[in-house]
């Protein structure tokens, strides 16, 4: 078998066997992307104290017993109230080979509302990390940080990509890949990944500033909230921004990204000396995006203790890109009714 990310039809050929279970009801097609899965929340939150990791020979159900404070059906729709954390089970289950990984990581429209998820497992010992070989339950932890939330079970907030050996590319297959199929459409910066900067010179808007005592976002509904409720609009001053701590900002990238239809990418924290602030919280990028259509990146930006400037131009992170098993057999924004193709600065698919 071939090393690299698996594609929807073999993420469609796992489901069919076994390896991907489905604890209620069945697994639909329009959970399979063309690199990931979406994951649905279970019937039931757990209010905890903290957020926690179960640790080796610790089943996520048994430390939960140590944290939780209370618990609630969210069958008919729940609130997450900001500030707190919960633990939901996950719908889906893995009874993974032992040539098999998997990491997790928010959709694009969960981590523009600043809503922190995290994937846990039993025995494990890091945040979205799903070891060769694993076989339980999953297990989202949520936390609401600019914004109240309503959602409810079914719900597709995370992702998870699975893939087999080495799919990274480095710097020098990367740039090969620059040559052959233009990633960027700017001179490509190469580093450990392709960086790219912040767009604070556009005409109009440059970003979205979240704002701190809006009402809970409806995450059921699609295009019914007023964007002026949550978010007050941006205007860079000679191509800079003062970023507050503790504020949370909807940025775009300078840089238009291509994903060719053989690759995927992950979004990565870029170096915390650039800065104080942390660019990304949904990162996966599907095969497809951008392809034949420019697309930027949208950057999900947090400040952290003191005040700081945010340059045009800057560079602000980086995309670290995988081979793909074999090409996907659906691409991103193909006939999927993909909400970000050809994005430039948009929030989330929430608002009007």
């Amino acid at each position: 078998m071939t090393d690299g990310v698996l594609p929807c039809q073999s993420i469609d050929a796992l489901i069919v066997e076994g390896t991907i279970l489905a604890k209620g009801a069945p697994i639909t097609d329009g959970q399979v992307q063309p690199a990931s899965l979406d994951l649905r929340l279970g019937q039931r939150a757990h209010r905890v104290r903290a957020s926690f990791l179960a640790g080796e020979g610790r089943s996520v159900a048994d430390r939960l017993a140590e944290f939780e404070m209370h618990s609630f059906a969210i069958g008919n729709g729940a609130v997450l109230e900001r500030g707190c954390v919960y633990l939901v089970p996950l719908e889906e289950a893995l009874a993974l080979p032992p040539d098999l990984s998997a990491t997790c990581n928010a959709k694009s429209s969960t981590g523009r509302l600043d809503l922190l998820t995290r994937v846990i497992t039993d025995d494990g010992s890091e945040f979205d990390r799903v070891p060769p070989g694993y076989r339980g339950p999953l297990w989202v932890e949520i936390c609401p940080r600019s914004f109240s939330v309503v959602i409810d079970a079914g719900l597709a907030l995370c992702q998870i990509r699975f893939r087999r050996g080495e799919a990274r590319l480095d710097d020098e297959a990367l740039a090969s890949l620059h040559e052959a199929e233009r990633l960027v459409d700017r001179p490509a910066l190469i580093e450990d990944g392709l960086r790219f900067s912040v767009d604070l010179a556009r005409e109009g808007i440059v970003g979205w500033r979240a704002k701190p005592h809006s009402g809970a976002v409806d995450m059921r509904r699609v295009a019914a909230h007023e964007a002026a409720e949550f978010w007050e609009p941006l205007h860079a001053r000679r191509d800079h921004l003062i970023l507050d701590p503790g504020a949370f900002y909807i940025l775009v990238s300078r840089e238009a990204v291509h994903i060719p239809p053989g690759y995927a990418a992950e979004m990565a924290p870029y170096l915390a000396m650039v800065g104080e602030f942390r660019v990304h919280y949904a990162g996966f990028f599907d095969p497809g995006f951008g392809h034949g259509t420019p697309a930027r990146g949208v950057l999900e930006v947090r400040c952290h203790e003191a005040p700081f400037v945010l340059e045009h131009g800057q560079v602000v992170g980086r995309l670290v890109y995988e081979r793909m098993a074999e090409r996907p057999s659906r691409l991103y924004g193909a006939g999927l009714g993909s909400n970000y193709q050809g994005q430039g600065l948009k929030l989330s698919k929430h608002f009007a």
